[in-house]
């Protein structure tokens, strides 16, 4: 048996996670849940974000499948999905990107991966304010260093990417191309501008490469990728990229397959993992059933992989599949037009899902 933590988060979170729930249930997997709480609806109640008690489950599970959390607005943890990453360590954030028949697109037969570094670079939180004392400090320190003059009005944040982070990142690419039948892996980077952080990663990224020599390697600078995913996708396999290009890339693979309602995510490090729907909490359709829950429940495939129940796992995905090609039982968002009558609500699709199984 399997401990696993389900938090239920806040607005469509609860709805989405009692559909993955079901779903996984559905596939017979050995999966003993305990049930928590995190994001608003908590902190209305308990003045925390995310209690202690969250925490300690997920110490004390083997893996957490968790709903969308909106982060309340000046209080607690600047993100909760960022202190949790930090918190575990969880340092490879995982985002599967691939077409099912029946996902409105312009593209089709997509399979990328995309493998994002979550503890370094721009999200680091590394931050200075603008007129205080300490950025004033700051400024004046680097402007005596430095040829180039930062502005006395300028806030600052600190880009951080070290040899041992991105060597970390660039083989758990290697290794889940390996693990997956992957054949490349393509490493994302600015170093012809930022020469000692993407230019650090771009060096190690080609020393882990020299490593794993049965996987073909290839390096991209950023724009230039964006420009080469839009015209011709199907050249990229694994894409292994810094915190800020991960983030932004990642939308852009989903947006290839369909959008955030399909795009499953996990956030992994050596011995705890998260597996989460990429999409946010959409507060203004909570309690109405209406949303869809692929994205989470696609997660929930990831996560039955990472537990090794891959049979499982592919009894799963082929129902999500096969339900969404069929188009009868499915959400709104998923009709030709959002106003179909015949469109079903979140736990319906779970139902149609479950029935194929």
């Amino acid at each position: 048996m399997h401990k696993v933590t389900l938090i239920t988060g806040d607005g469509i979170g609860p709805e989405i996670a009692q559909a993955a729930r079901r779903c996984v249930e559905a596939t017979g997997a050995p999966i003993e849940w305990d049930i928590q709480e995190a994001g608003q609806d908590v902190m209305d109640r308990e003045g925390t974000p995310l209690p202690e008690r969250t925490v300690k489950s997920i110490e004390a599970s083997e893996v957490t499948l968790k709903a969308p959390i909106t982060t309340p607005v000046g209080v607690g943890f600047r993100s909760i999905n960022v202190h949790l990453r930090q918190h575990f360590n969880l340092y490879a954030c995982l985002r599967p990107c691939k077409s099912y028949v029946g996902v409105r697109s312009r593209y089709e037969n997509i399979d990328l991966v995309v493998v994002r570094e979550n503890t370094e670079d721009l999200y680091a939180g590394i931050e200075f304010e603008k007129g205080s004392d300490l950025t004033a400090e700051l400024i004046q320190w680097i402007n005596s260093k430095s040829k180039r003059q930062i502005s006395s009005d300028s806030g600052i944040s600190i880009k951080p990417i070290s040899v041992t982070g991105t060597r970390k990142i660039v083989q758990f690419a290697f290794d889940y191309a390996r693990k997956n039948g992957r054949k490349k892996v393509t490493s994302v980077h600015k170093a012809n501008i930022m020469k000692y952080t993407d230019g650090l990663w771009l060096e190690v990224s080609r020393e882990v490469a020299k490593e794993n020599p049965d996987i073909e390697f290839e390096d991209r600078i950023v724009d230039n990728m964006c420009m080469q995913l839009v015209q011709k996708p199907e050249l990229y396999d694994v894409i292994v990229l810094p915190n800020l290009y991960g983030d932004i890339l990642s939308d852009l693979c989903a947006g290839l397959v369909g959008g955030l309602g399909v795009a499953p995510g996990a956030n992994i490090g050596d011995n705890k993992a998260v597996f989460e729907a990429t999409h946010g909490s959409a507060p203004k359709y909570k309690g109405q059933d209406k949303v869809n829950p692929t994205a989470l429940i696609l997660s929930s495939v990831l996560m039955l992989r990472y537990l090794e129940l891959r049979k499982e796992a592919d009894k799963l995905e082929k129902a999500v599949a096969a339900v969404i090609a069929e188009g009868k039982h499915v959400t709104y968002d998923m009709k030709p037009h959002r106003d179909d009558p015949e469109a079903v609500g979140t736990q319906a699709m779970a139902d149609a899902i479950i029935a194929k199984m």
